[in-house]
């Protein structure tokens, strides 16, 4: 890949241009998505594409030409000048470059900065030294987002690990002084926030595989209909109206090879919120997908008749810390299946079910065994 440089040569708003190479291996620095600054040996600069214009808000006619300390006068985090203190230069011949770090522009802009020093022979002088910048905005982000998952979860774990705590100690400090009863009922509360704890943080374990595209699909063949009517029943035999629910289940349905723990979850969590969330008779419908869908394999739709996801909201439904309503959770739900659901090669999709509530679609393709993987 060749990247052209501009040459003092030419008209400084001229801007980079290909130069040296022509034909597809010739790159334009502005096709580029991060800041380009080259300088040549004498320390001017002889490229800045328009993604170093943007980050830095330095015009680009300013720059071509100029000093690279005067073009991009940046400072570490103490204050002090950069490109004094490294002296690409007159530094030592030894050294390559610099690696990606926390730098500030005037007016405390802060930009991710690295270079490149190349050199005709690996200890002679700088010929030509290559700057790249990006912004911090997307750093940022991932940090207020790691930031709020930390807040949350130790908002979440607070409420259960105080209830085990005074019930472990009450017991532990008065054995005696309750009855068979009274034990068995503080017992089970523990045992029902042990549980929600061990839940959180299969969640945020399951979060971290989903960020690092390490989630593991162990393909099994899956009996959607049995999976169905098992999280159904479960529903049923922990106090649900049996009419609250209503099963469709196709024919012609073919043959799934899916991660059945995982299936579980999915199904899980979106009955779950159908039940907590919405009103009404709960829908679930498993049918072979569509012929407007791009692959063959398995359609679950669950729908209920509740209020239903506000338009404006519908785009948030899968992203970290998504409350539908003020009952609780801790709004990771939704992300996981997203994530479960594409780890399987699927999509899942959320609109407005015909009786008005909410309708989650999910589409998981037939796969491969395990084994032939």
């Amino acid at each position: 890949m060749t990247v052209g440089t501009s040459t003092p040569g030419r008209p400084a708003d001229a801007g980079p241009r290909r130069a040296g190479v022509t034909g597809a291996s010739a790159i334009d620095p502005d096709d580029l998505p991060d800041g380009l600054v080259v300088a040549d040996e004498s320390g001017r600069v002889v490229c800045f594409n328009e993604a170093a214009a943007r980050i830095t808000a330095v015009a680009r006619a300013d720059a071509i030409g100029a000093p690279l300390e005067h073009a991009l006068p940046l400072e570490d985090l103490k204050g002090r000048r950069w490109w004094t203190m490294t002296d690409p230069y007159g530094g030592l011949a030894t050294r390559t470059g610099q690696p990606e770090r926390n730098l500030l522009l005037p007016g405390g802009r802060e930009v991710l900065v690295s270079a490149r020093y190349v050199r005709d022979v690996p200890t002679g002088p700088v010929r030509r030294l290559v700057v790249s910048l990006r912004g911090t905005e997307a750093r940022r982000r991932t940090e207020r987002s790691h930031a709020e998952l930390i807040a949350t979860v130790a908002h979440e774990l607070r409420s259960p690990l105080t209830s085990v705590k005074g019930f472990t100690a009450t017991l532990l400090a008065k054995w005696e002084r309750f009855t068979d009863d009274q034990k068995r009922l503080m017992l089970e509360t523990v045992d029902a926030d042990a549980g929600r704890i061990s839940r959180l943080i299969a969640e945020l374990l399951d979060i971290s595989r989903i960020d690092s595209g390490r989630l593991e699909v162990r393909r099994q063949p899956v009996d959607m209909p049995a999976a169905v009517a098992r999280h159904v029943q479960a529903h049923i035999a922990g106090g649900k109206a049996p009419d609250r629910f209503a099963v469709r289940i196709r024919t012609a349905l073919p043959e799934l090879w899916a991660d059945p723990d995982k299936v579980d979850q999915v199904l899980g969590n979106l009955l779950e919120n159908a039940v907590r969330h919405g009103e009404g008779t709960v829908t679930i419908e498993v049918a072979p997908a569509s012929a407007d869908d791009d692959e063959k394999g398995t359609a679950v739709t669950v729908s209920d008749q509740g209020p239903g996801i506000p338009e404006e909201s519908m785009a948030r439904v899968f992203t970290r810390f998504w409350r539908g309503s003020k009952r609780g959770g801790t709004g990771l739900g939704l992300y996981i299946v997203k994530g479960i659901v594409e780890a399987h090669g699927g999509t899942i999709t959320v609109g407005r079910g015909p009786g008005g509530g909410a309708e989650f679609r999910f589409i998981l393709p037939v796969g491969t065994p395990a084994h032939l993987l």
